[in-house]
């Protein structure tokens, strides 16, 4: 039963973390900070963060801890290009 509990559990972190890669390419191609918002990114981060560290405490490390660091990557990843891209987008503004 625990192993159909990690499988669901990987799928689940799959279908929430799907979405990261073509976030990330948007980000890389429109170069803008636009429509991103960073207090939900930062929430997402939080909740990746908090999943690993549950994972930590418990001693239940599985292959599905390593969906949670690919996740978190991504979402850090989409950050730091948050942060590039807002930059982008002030100096565009100024000429």
């Amino acid at each position: 039963m625990q192993s159909y509990a990690q499988i669901m559990e990987a799928l689940m972190i799959i279908c929430f973390g799907g979405s990261w890669p073509i976030s990330i390419c948007k980000s890389l191609k429109t170069r803008s900070a636009r429509g991103k918002s960073l207090p939900f990114m930062l929430m997402v981060e939080s909740g990746y963060v908090c999943g690993i560290v549950g994972k930590l405490l418990s001693g239940n490390i599985t292959w599905v801890f390593f969906i949670y660091l690919i996740n978190l990557c991504m979402v850090g990843t989409d950050i730091l290009l948050y942060f590039r891209n807002k930059r982008l987008d002030q100096l565009a503004e100024k000429t």
